[in-house]
């Protein structure tokens, strides 16, 4: 076991892909020299040269271009967007292009490659970088959209999501990256890349999140016991596909379901789960699927955004309306 926070535990995924398979690449803009801007991949090209660890030109869609060129010759590349507000400049080429290849050439032709975005707020950041793009891939057919929310899932699901013969949008929480866990790099892992994990097991309502707003949940859920009531938390992992099993037979348990997550609300991903739970858990459901979400606004400023975030208070006070119907 070795101590890591979420950076550290991509950056040894990502060092261990390259070791790997020699098809694996990095691609991005400061990826090389600089590390990138949160350091996920520092050193990688002083330890795996420039032809394996690639600075690219500020142009994200010729960032991806180029990648979805070499994963049809191949390669499996993963390119990182600086921040998830300046993914749209490459989101034609993701959704139009890499999305599309292998039902295009009816299986002839697949795209293998992973996109890293950092993603949501609560880093004081400045405008455009702070989005919750999600929703946007999750709605696309042919992506893969998986969402770690901790140092283990980061480590083993950047390898997994680089081993997947399909493109993958890969959301890496970036108010979390210094979060640190207990990580056994020699270790498989526990579950599949789509697979949701039940992060709490409790009895008396389930919560649903995602990323960031994970550990949210689980503060919650400790202050709940505090007050008597024992909260069942879900870690999605995967937002394309999503793990239905584990979340109705968490509702199917508890009879009740709050979705938590920092994009806004206005069909965002909690909107798909509250509309299968209610067609498929209608008969045990005890009370409204309810959703503590971002607010439907442009990302606020530094100042407000403590305002628009999720947190435990919002998620009680939705579990006071869960357990009170």
């Amino acid at each position: 076991m070795t101590v890591m926070n979420l950076v550290t535990a991509l950056n040894t995924g990502l060092r261990r892909a390259l070791e790997d398979d020699r098809r694996v690449v990095i691609m991005g803009e400061d990826v090389g020299r600089l590390g990138g801007v949160f350091r996920v991949t520092d050193a990688l090209q002083k330890d795996f040269g420039d032809t394996r660890v690639i600075d690219m030109p500020l142009a994200e869609s010729g960032i991806v271009g180029t990648a979805f060129g070499l994963a049809l010759r191949g390669y499996r590349p993963v390119c990182e967007i600086q921040f998830d507000g300046f993914v749209y400049p490459a989101f034609d080429q993701i959704v139009s292009q890499v999305a599309k290849i292998q039902y295009r050439t009816r299986g002839a032709a697949s795209a293998p490659l992973t996109i890293r975005i950092p993603s949501g707020g609560g880093i004081g950041a400045v405008e455009h970088h702070s989005e919750s793009p999600e929703a946007y891939f999750a709605h696309t057919a042919g992506l893969r959209v998986v969402y770690p929310s901790n140092p283990i899932d980061g480590f083993h699901m950047i390898r997994q999501s680089i081993a997947a013969d399909d493109p993958v949008i890969f959301l890496e929480p970036k108010r979390r990256y210094w979060d640190t866990a207990d990580v056994n790099t020699d270790a498989a892992p526990e579950l599949p890349l789509h697979r949701a994990r039940v992060a709490r097991p409790g009895d008396d309502a389930t919560v649903v999140a995602y990323g960031s707003m994970v550990p949210t949940a689980l503060d919650a859920a400790r202050i709940a016991e505090e007050e008597g009531h024992d909260l069942e938390v879900v870690d999605l992992r995967s937002l394309s596909p999503i793990d239905f099993d584990t979340i109705e037979a968490s509702v199917n348990k508890t009879g009740r379901l709050v979705v938590v997550h920092e994009a806004p609300k206005f069909l965002g991903v909690g909107a798909e789960i509250a509309a299968h739970v209610a067609e498929h858990c209608f008969y045990q459901l005890e009370s409204p699927i309810l959703r503590v979400t971002g607010f439907d606004i442009p990302y606020p400023p530094v100042k407000l955004e403590r305002f628009h975030l999720p947190d435990a208070d919002r998620i009680l006070a939705a579990l006071d309306r869960t357990l009170a119907a």
